[in-house]
């Protein structure tokens, strides 16, 4: 059950409205590292895990979140105010007013299409969607996954808070910032809790591969690292050793039923090319400047 409660969980003191600037911080409030999509992944998270602190730690997080997403819906709304009002009220000149509602980024659509208000969507218009959350349902995955999304979420308030040299909105903005690096530490002891976490699952790997590094890429800039060096690597470089390493013709088959292998046959053999063959094509016949070589057409008898 939820209580809102109507003091936000940090002050927005926003200098003057600014169109634009609003636009940018949608990122957060709509977009892939927004804040409604960290809540919608650690409550469904929540719902499903079967351990106790888990739960409890993924429906904290997650309600925090949603309180973030309301910080920002407030930083957007208060700086999409000014504009929202002239909008409305048809308060400018044509002139003035058009160029207001374009003076950046997608404030133009915010304001024509959403009139202003904190539409689900992120900094280029495009609208949330559940495809954001991807979670998986292991929780050795779904940590490492939430920590990736904590990381990303607070470099996307680093490039926020560089945009702007309003003071009220960088402190709110490093305080969001602040408690993604929060958030991480906690999934990170979360996931280190669970004693063996890696590789995620129940299924061993096979041995014969767990700790081949395959060479793959191989020319100047060639470069070697715990990543691929020492005991725990066995590197593969001969490019030979790399195909078939299971020892196999290196090939794909499946065993047919004697008509479904008949009828194969015959598909095979009336969709079979000539190799001999060179007709002329609509290429040939429509071939134009830079069209390069084409075949030439026989001249006529």
């Amino acid at each position: 059950m939820f209580m809102h409660n109507k003091k936000l969980m940090y002050t927005v003191p926003v200098a003057e409205p600014n169109p634009a600037l609003a636009t940018l911080m949608l990122e957060q409030f709509g977009g892939p590292q927004g804040e409604l999509a960290a809540a919608m992944r650690y409550f469904t998270q929540g719902l499903a895990d079967e351990d106790v602190g888990r739960r409890d730690l993924l429906m904290d997080i997650a309600t925090e979140e949603l309180s973030h997403l309301e910080i920002i819906g407030s930083i957007v709304a208060m700086l999409n105010r000014g504009g929202k009002g002239k909008l409305a009220e048809a308060a400018e000149e044509e002139a003035d007013l058009y160029a207001s509602m374009t003076s950046g980024g997608e404030s133009h659509t915010m304001s024509i299409l959403y009139g202003g208000g904190t539409a689900l969507i992120n900094s280029a218009g495009v609208p949330w969607t559940a495809a954001y959350i991807d979670s998986i349902g292991d929780p050795a995955c779904d940590l490492r996954s939430n920590i990736a999304a904590e990381s990303r979420a607070k470099i996307v308030y680093e490039r926020l808070i560089n945009v702007t040299d309003d003071a009220g909105i960088k402190d709110a903005l490093t305080f969001l910032m602040t408690r993604e690096v929060a958030h991480q530490k906690s999934f990170e002891k979360a996931l280190y809790a669970i004693p063996a976490n890696f590789p995620p699952g129940k299924l061993p790997g096979h041995p014969d591969f767990a700790d081949k590094y395959y060479n793959m890429s191989q020319g100047e800039g060639d470069a070697s690292g715990s990543w691929n060096e020492g005991e725990q690597w066995e590197v593969v470089d001969d490019r030979e050793a790399q195909a078939a390493v299971d020892g196999g013709a290196g090939d794909a088959s499946v065993k047919l039923s004697a008509a479904d292998k008949k009828t194969v046959q015959a598909f095979a053999a009336r969709t079979q090319s000539d190799p001999s063959a060179n007709p002329i094509t609509g290429a040939d016949l429509g071939a134009g400047p830079g069209a390069g070589r084409t075949t030439p057409m026989e001249a006529p008898a």
